[in-house]
């Protein structure tokens, strides 16, 4: 064994849940993320368990999305909406019975959509987060954290008391949720900022990820690059993102995911299909959105689509694995040789939602890596950070500068002309919870509740994917409204515990800590001042 790849599946969703309408397009979110993804990776999971193939992946489920998927109003929304998938399944098996290409597609779906709805109901006894946890426990998969409501960090250094709340409040959600100490952090956005580390290390995190220049453009310059962790000066460990593994999956042009022979994302029979048809299946509006049933493969660019043929594209993920363990293979091999002394660790991190959501056969692909991994190659064995930094406890001291993930890489995605509106509003609104802190520091009763709501409204408006929705252009209006929404009731929350108890609503409180319900458990006290 010549090094280590550490696959990486940050899976993150917004908080989203509208309990004041029956349907909600935003919603589709975290049910499409069921269905498409944490389900068939779970099954996945499941399959190489049974089968004794040895694997260790890491995970991030972040607190947002540990509290959807254990949302008894959201979950219950869930069942519904996978009765009515199946509902539809059947009627298009009907539809299509004398297109005996397309009628076996339509067999394919009503099949997918019953064992998922048996699995998510029998098998996982309704609770996706309580599946995952099994898997950590028996020793498959390493659970890690991120920020409370994966804020990008960076963005709010200027007050430590912002930062601080995002990291204890996440760690002590993942304390309750999995019964242990988080091992790791996804730092939202891969977000990272020197002095950082230290709030980290006071949770007793031992490890987080940066992009590739965050190593590299350490100080001073490590010397094995992103292939060995470094430890900043707090003695938390940081890896960093390896570029090429990454593009392989990611890239557009060149990854995995656009080969012709997969399904085709951008075509569902929810825009196909007359609208009296499926009208019961989409929006009660009569928007259109997508059902998940999509009959093509991505075939080219511009290009006529062709019918999806699963068989031939389950092939294509194991060549794809194949040749992802090849590369993989040869890269460490060559690392093993220009490292002397040391085993290198190539971290390949991705969106947990890319594997069947954006690339239906991507759960797929890392099952069939997986087995290939575990029985074909002994260049490399995979590995989660814990893993690496028990067998290599020596490593070298170095501080990664200011820094993030995507386009740009120091956090231009999240501040630009399209979002940069926000920041104003969100910093004076951490400021007044501050004071808040301050000035009534033990506080009970009505004021008690305001304070906690005035705080958790705080934390959802500074969700770092507000932001990033903004600059990318989809759904701005959504991602607009709720920044606004979060920030009018905080600062309502405000003025109401700044005039006295008396002041304050309790009518409207009630509805809002209903409506905006994260962290049932949250104490405002967590934005007290630091001293110093």
């Amino acid at each position: 064994m010549q090094g280590y790849l550490s696959l990486v599946l940050h899976a993150h969703l917004p908080f989203v849940r509208h309990p004041e309408y029956e349907d909600f397009l935003e919603e589709d979110w975290i049910y499409e993320a069921i269905t498409e993804t944490y389900l068939p990776l779970l099954i996945a999971f499941d399959r190489l368990r049974r089968d004794e193939v040895p694997f260790r992946i890491t995970l991030t489920l972040t607190s947002p999305l540990i509290s959807m998927l254990r949302d008894e109003l959201l979950m219950s929304r869930y069942a519904k909406r996978i009765d009515r998938l199946c509902e539809l399944a059947e009627k298009e098996v009907e539809r299509l019975k004398n297109d005996a290409t397309c009628r076996a597609l339509a067999v394919f779906y009503r099949e997918r959509f019953q064992m998922l709805r048996e699995r998510f109901h029998v098998d996982y006894g309704g609770d996706v987060v309580g599946a995952f946890r099994r898997l950590q426990e028996q020793g498959h998969v390493e659970i890690i954290t991120s920020g409370a409501t994966h804020a990008l960090l960076p963005l709010l250094q200027r007050f430590p008391e912002a930062v601080r709340a995002q990291i204890t409040l996440a760690a002590t959600h993942y304390r309750q949720t999995f019964g242990r100490n988080p091992p790791g952090i996804w730092l939202p956005e891969c977000g990272f900022y020197p002095g950082l580390d230290k709030w980290l290390a006071s949770e007793g995190i031992r490890y987080f990820f940066v992009d590739w220049h965050g190593i590299l453009d350490a100080t001073p310059r490590p010397r094995y690059g992103v292939y060995a962790p470094i430890y900043t000066p707090s003695g938390v460990a940081a890896f960093g993102r390896d570029p090429e593994s990454s593009q392989q999956v990611w890239s557009a042009e060149h990854g995995y995911p656009g080969d012709f022979h997969y399904r085709e994302f951008y075509r569902d029979i929810g825009y196909d299909l007359d609208l009296d048809y499926i009208r019961p299946y989409i929006q009660p509006t009569g928007e259109r959105k997508n059902t998940g049933i999509k009959y093509h493969r991505i075939t080219g660019r511009g290009a006529t689509k062709a019918l999806y043929d699963r068989a031939a594209a389950l092939e294509r993920a194991q060549v794809h694995a194949g040749n992802f363990m090849f590369n993989r293979e040869h890269q460490i091999a060559y690392l093993a040789t220009v490292m002397p002394g040391r085993k290198p660790i190539v971290v390949a991190p991705y969106d947990a939602e890319l594997f069947g959501h954006w690339w239906f056969e991507g759960p797929d692909f890392i099952e069939a890596f997986v087995r290939k991994a575990a029985r074909e190659q002994n260049a490399f064995k995979l590995a989660t950070p814990s893993d690496y930094l028990r067998e290599n406890p020596e490593n070298q001291l170095a501080s990664p500068p200011m820094c993030s993930w995507g386009a740009g890489g120091y956090s231009d995605v999240w501040l630009d002309s399209s979002n940069d509106w926000i920041y104003r509003h969100l910093h004076k609104a951490t400021e007044r919870m501050i004071t808040l802190a301050r000035d009534f520091p033990d506080s009970s009763g009505l004021t008690r509740r305001a304070l906690n709501q005035a705080a958790r409204e705080l934390l959802l408006a500074q969700s770092s994917d507000w932001a990033f929705i903004m600059k990318t252009g989809t759904m701005v209006e959504y991602a607009t409204k709720r920044t606004r929404e979060h920030l009018l009731r905080f600062t309502r929350l405000y003025d109401q515990v700044r005039a006295g108890s008396e002041a304050i609503d309790e009518k409207w409180l009630a509805h809002v800590e209903a409506r905006d319900n994260l962290f049932p458990e949250l104490d405002y006290r967590i934005y007290r001042p630091i001293e110093g």
